[in-house]
Formats: C-alpha cells, structure tokens, sequence
C-alpha cells in the first residue's frame, strides 16, 4: 500500500506528478498507458497539468483529453495552454475562446487537498496578439491579478506553487521576447515567495532560478507526452515538497539521467517551428518534421 502523499501538518513530504503538453491528437499512447500505471502504483497527491492537453482544439481531441484524465486515479488540476484555443474557428477564437475548455475543465477538475499547499493557476495564453506568433505567451495585468488575489485570499503560512503554460522569461539566447509581462509577473510572485512556478511548452525539462528585484523565483518546465518531441524523450516532473523545500525528479521510459533531460535555458522562441541554431538539450532525438496530425 502507498504511504499517503501527505498529511495536513506538513509534517511528510507532498508529491506532485507535474505534466505538460500531452496534445491529444498527436499524443504519445505508450507514454500515456506508463503515465497511468505509474499514478496508480504511486499515489501521487495531485497530477497538475500545464497546458496544451490538445493538438488543435477540435472536440474530438478535447473527448480524448477528458477520457483520459477522468480514468486517472488522482486529483487532477489543468491550466490551458496555446493549443487549447480554437485553430481553425477563427470567430469562436475571437468571441469566446476559452469555452471548449471551461467546459473540460469543470468535467475533469478534482478538490486537491495537500495539507498546507496551494496550486494557483496563471493564464499566459492570448485570443491574439500584435505580432504575428500568438502562441506565444502573454501574462496580461488582468491576469496576474487574478493570480495575485488569489494568492493574497490563501491563508497565512500556505506553501504555493504557481501553474502557468509558458515559461515566464527569455533564457539569455539572442530572439524575441517569449512571455509579454513574464518579468513583471515574476518580480510580483517572488515577492509573495511562491516555491516554484510549474510550465511546459518548450517540450523539454528545465529546471532554473530567475532573480528578481525581488529576489529569486524557481522556474520548473515539464516535458512532453506527445510525439512532438524535441530534444529529449517523453517525460514526466516528479516533485518532492517537504517544507520549503523542492526537489524535481524527471520521470521517462528511456533511462535518461535527469541531469541529461533538462536544458539549461529556456529557448526565446519556444515553439515549433525549430530552427537550425535553436538551443537544444543533450539528448538528440529532434524529428526532421512534426508527425503528421490525424
């Protein structure tokens, strides 16, 4: 029998699975079906999944992802990502796009006690933006106040962990800017001395400290479950919290040191399509192409 994630005191360690763009429609099923067993054999507190649980919005991928998630023996909270906006309905993307996955999220969303402990959700997606990628990410200030109220409302004392989809800042490579507000958000969450903020979307594990004027904040990125890979094999976050304290565990079928699967910056661009010179981690499994969606 699994010892319980955690008590009410604080007084065991808490552990999260942490899992990001799974992208129903061009998910990996292997990855998925060990996914599984290893939340039913481990018990883990909650499941957080950081966005893109979809490859391009259609319903059939959203069925998939509820299916799924509704199978898993866990507490399962979910943030949207970029992919979970309408593609190809250009009028529901502008008029009411996050309707597809309001109504997922009310289907799949669990209570998540963890004694002590507080998923706070912050909404990095945009209907549009003015420049031309608008997968990128955007922490509007009506959205980081959300997420500040939020945390302000929580009890004194409640460890809190932040849920966006993008990674909130550039990595130091030469490009564009990844997230609009990134910083700014950033400098705000550390001042309230959130314990990490948990990503996904460069499909890549990381694990990095940003300082702010405000002083550091813990940046973790989850891998891919899909078979977008990029420069390393489908992987899961395994997080450890005993106190104050965080400890990350990439969890993945291949065997791959965890030291091997996490890049060491965020890349500037963050999203497909890759370039030649993008930065990549040391497992080199990037495809030509993406696999063809079906």
């Amino acid at each position: 029998m699994p010892e319980p994630a955690g008590l009410p005191d604080g007084s065991r360690a808490v552990r999260l699975f942490h899992l990001s763009d799974i992208h129903f429609g061009l998910e990996d099923r292997e990855m998925l079906a060990w996914v599984e067993r290893c939340i039913d054999r481990e018990n883990p507190g909650a499941v957080a999944i950081t966005g893109d649980l979809t490859m391009r919005a259609r319903r059939r991928e959203y069925r998939a992802a509820i299916d799924w998630i509704k199978g898993l023996d866990a507490s399962v909270t979910v943030e949207v990502g970029n992919h979970d906006l309408p593609y190809f309905n250009l009028v529901e993307r502008f008029v009411d796009p996050y309707r597809r996955f309001r109504a997922i999220e009310a289907l799949i969303e669990r209570e998540i006690d963890l004694g002590g402990i507080a998923i706070v959700p912050l909404k990095t997606t945009a209907r549009a933006q003015w420049r031309l990628n608008w997968s990128k990410g955007w922490v509007t200030r009506r959205a980081l106040d959300t997420t500040l109220a939020a945390i302000d409302a929580l009890p004194p004392g409640t460890r809190v962990l932040v849920t966006a989809h993008h990674p909130l800042v550039e990595g130091g490579t030469s490009g564009s800017a990844l997230t609009r507000g990134g910083e700014r958000a950033l400098e705000a969450l550390a001042r309230r001395k959130v314990l990490a903020v948990l990503s996904g979307h460069v499909h890549d594990p990381f694990d990095l400290t940003r300082e702010t004027s405000a002083g550091p904040v813990r940046m973790i990125g989850a891998g891919t479950l899909s078979k977008r890979i990029r420069s390393t094999p489908c992987s899961f976050n395994e997080l450890t919290i005993e106190g104050g304290d965080v400890r990350v565990r990439v969890r993945n079928l291949e065997r791959v040191p965890t030291a091997d699967m996490q890049i060491t910056d965020v890349p500037p661009d963050a999203l497909p399509p890759r370039g030649q010179d993008e930065p990549v981690a040391p497992v080199g499994a990037v495809p030509a192409v993406d696999p063809p969606v079906h």
